[in-house]
């Protein structure tokens, strides 16, 4: 037997070259755009599960750009997509695994769950190295990279490396916003504890425990309450006159005893109780959502004014349009309406100098904590706009690696490869069209359906009163003839998957709830042929069951003629494609998810004497002192 006085505590150390702190939307987005863009990156995250706020342990639904046509695509598409595909009942255990699946099977991605991150190391104005410990494993982790990412929310790594920031409310005047309190100060948004609802065939009673706080009325949380309202409580919110980072326990558990003391008055003493006869608690979160910490200072500070003004910005990296939504920092303790709206256009442009640190020169940033001001957070603050600009981060600090230069470097160097990168990985920017492969335009196109000529004109989604797609029948086709051989790397194709669904997960449960479906306009069927000369059409790609938008076909082939058939489509709609264009290499490092093996294929990893039974086993292995 082998005695231990003192626990070891091991110690790892890792070396990347993009390292993301916070596996939030923007981080999760941030982590795959920066490995799939050839940087080796590790995404560091405090919890056991990935999404933030839309995860299963805050259950906040994704929100982005109002109007339609404008949602959010990119990998946030791809991720929501692959959830309708998955998860039809909209259940968020689901949901937890297909965002850990596309983590944890990403080539190029090291992903490191229930890790915080303590501290971090610079040298020279640099950040060289986050410190963190991984509570699971008790392990202490040294993360060294070329270039951080900071997609934590409370913006851990600015109090780690002294790069500047903000907290709280600017003054009127100090940018001229007129939605801004006269007085600056250090107040926030609050946060948030989510229920959820499901309802049943019978009457749920409810009794609450002792420690909930007790309403018993209507005047207690005016402008609040009106019974089972379809939705979950976002408006439990508290802590925006506390500090939401260093007082976050005492706000969570005033939240928890607030939301049984809530479902207690609704069931229990409301005027429309016998609404909620059927309803019974589905979810009480233990873990609040947050709005508002910290914020960078980077190169640029966006305001109230330049989203009113449409964000037309010659770095624009990604786009919000989402309402200026301003909770009142007293939050359940404001007698008043909990939120106040401002209008802003949609979509605004978002510009990439406020994704990075004005005095931390590697040091990247994306969501709720970019460099702009308290009124222009309470519109950029939500996931879906948070995800693209994580997106955005990731492509940056991939291109810092490959050109070897500083994230302000981007800016003033590589600005354009930034902006076509994004528009080539789908992710739309207002007031750009994307440029197709020159050839393709020497190209003889026909085929079946309507609006041909759409799919070379840089505009990969619809917009008020134009249609961008082609449409053909389920099996129509669409020929690229040039006469004569060419090399042929791949086909980059983008789908239809229809930009006025939300593909949001539930916020409550009823009876006949509507379930996840796929669009019905995404092709789900589709065959790629070549024309080698000869007259003869190869098949050389055959795709079921598609469930992307986006799609990249690696091909390497030489041929005079492409062909594109539309199978089938998901639903009763004809299929509908935005673009088809030539890749200029094939790509190999997107994600690519394992197949299952049988679990006898377990058992043979394991040493036959391992499987004895206990009092049989081989000599060698006792228990430590300390193993009780």
């Amino acid at each position: 037997m082998r005695e231990i006085n003192k626990p070891d505590l091991f110690g790892d150390k890792i070396d990347t070259d993009v390292c993301v702190v916070g596996g939030g939307m923007s981080g999760l987005c941030a982590a795959i755009a920066s490995a799939r863009g050839g940087a080796k990156t590790v995404l560091v995250h405090d919890r056991a599960v990935l999404g933030g706020n839309a995860s299963s342990e805050v259950r906040m639904w994704i929100c982005g750009a109002h109007g339609e046509h404008n949602k959010e695509a990119g990998i946030l598409e791809e991720i929501q997509l692959e959830n309708q595909f998955r998860n039809p009942g909209k259940d968020f255990s689901i949901w937890d695994t297909v965002l850990w699946g596309h983590a944890a099977h990403q080539p190029n991605l090291t992903l490191l769950l229930n890790t915080t991150c303590t501290n971090a190391s610079m040298s020279d104005g640099l950040m060289t190295s986050v410190e963190a410990w991984q509570m699971t494993s008790q392990t202490r982790i040294v993360i060294s990279a070329r270039q951080f990412i900071d997609c934590s929310g409370d913006s851990i790594l600015a109090a780690a490396s002294g790069a500047l920031h903000r907290i709280g409310r600017e003054a009127r005047e100090e940018f001229g916003e007129e939605v801004a309190p006269k007085i600056g100060d250090d107040r926030t948004m609050g946060n948030s504890l989510l229920i959820q609802l499901h309802r049943t065939e019978e009457e749920q009673p409810f009794t609450p425990p002792d420690w909930a706080y007790k309403i018993q009325s209507p005047d207690d949380l005016p402008n609040r309450i009106h019974g089972v309202n379809g939705r979950n409580f976002w408006w439990l919110e508290l802590g925006g006159i506390q500090d939401t980072i260093r007082d976050a326990e005492g706000i969570r558990d005033d939240l928890y005893r607030t939301a049984y003391g809530v479902w207690d008055y609704i069931k229990n003493y409301a005027p429309e109780k016998e609404m909620a006869a059927n309803w019974a608690l589905h979810f009480v979160g233990s873990l609040p959502g947050k709005r508002e910490s910290r914020r960078y200072v980077g190169d640029h500070m966006l305001t109230q004014h330049d989203i009113e003004g449409g964000g037309d910005f010659e770095d624009i990296v990604a786009y919000g349009g989402w309402t200026m939504d301003d909770h009142h920092p007293a939050g359940l303790l404001y007698p008043g309406a909990p939120t106040i709206y401002h209008p802003a256009p949609t979509p605004y442009g978002i510009p990439y100098r406020s994704l990075y640190s004005k005095n931390v020169p590697n040091l990247l940033c994306a969501g709720r904590n970019i460099s702009a001001t308290h009124s222009a957070m309470s519109s950029t603050r939500v996931m879906g706009t948070c995800s693209i600009m994580g997106q955005a981060a990731g492509t940056a600090a991939a291109l810092c690696v490959k050109h070897s230069c500083s994230p302000r470097g981007i800016y003033e160097k590589h600005l354009a490869e930034l902006q076509q990168t994004l528009m080539d990985d789908d992710c739309w920017l207002p007031g750009k069209l994307r440029q197709p492969d020159v050839s393709l335009f020497d190209a003889r196109l026909s085929g079946d359906g309507q609006n041909l000529e759409s799919i070379l004109d840089g505009m990969e989604r619809n917009r008020k009163d134009e249609d961008h797609a082609w449409q053909t029948a389920e099996g129509g086709a669409l020929e690229l003839q040039w006469g004569s051989e060419r090399e042929i790397p791949g086909l980059r194709l983008v789908l239809d998957s229809n930009l006025s669904q939300s593909k949001k997960m539930a916020c409550e449960y009823p009876l006949k709830a509507r379930q996840h479906a796929m669009p019905a306009e995404l092709v789900r069927d589709l065959r790629i042929e070549l024309d080698r000369g000869d007259g003869q059409w190869e098949t050389v790609s055959h795709l079921k069951n598609n469930r992307k938008r986006l799609l990249e076909i690696p091909l390497q082939k030489r041929a005079q003629g492409i062909r594109i058939t539309l199978e089938q489509s998901w639903g009763d709609a004809d299929p509908r494609l935005f673009a088809v264009d030539l890749l200029a290499k094939a790509k190999d490092d997107t994600i690519s998810f394992p197949q299952g093996k049988p679990w006898k294929e377990m058992l043979k990893t394991v040493p036959p004497e391992e499987l004895l039974p206990a009092d049989t086993q081989a000599k060698g292995r006792s228990h430590s002192a300390h193993s009780a």
